[in-house]
């Protein structure tokens, strides 16, 4: 499964854009979640920066979510093939947060602050 169609069924969003090089996907009217195939970045990181496929299934990111109910979006993950780094735990710094890693290894985090 391409990284485009997987977090389009992960977070119910269809991409807001979707072209050869570039998808965005608008999360909110001032956040987007874009995603660029390694060649694509590479052409502006380096070589100022490691080149990142020598980093694969290294995670190089974590995306961070606050949602109404994170264990639906780390089940829904798991069922899309993903793999469960950790379920749901109050963390130290007051959220309750369940992690996976996506197709490239990157962490995605669910979250809910705990009132």
């Amino acid at each position: 499964m391409r990284s485009t169609e997987f977090y389009e069924k992960l977070i119910k969003i269809s991409p807001s854009l979707n072209v050869p090089g570039m998808t965005e996907f608008t999360i909110s009217e001032t956040v987007k979640l874009g995603l660029m195939p390694e060649s694509g970045i590479a052409k502006i990181i380096c070589p100022a920066m490691a080149h990142p496929k020598i980093a694969n299934n290294i995670p190089r990111c974590e995306l961070y979510l606050k949602v109404p109910d994170p264990v639906e979006y780390l089940e829904r993950g798991i069922q899309l093939g993903e793999k469960n780094i950790s379920g749901l735990q109050a963390r130290d710094w007051g959220d309750t947060v369940a992690y996976l890693a996506d197709l490239d290894g990157h962490v995605i985090a669910f979250a809910q602050t705990n009132k």
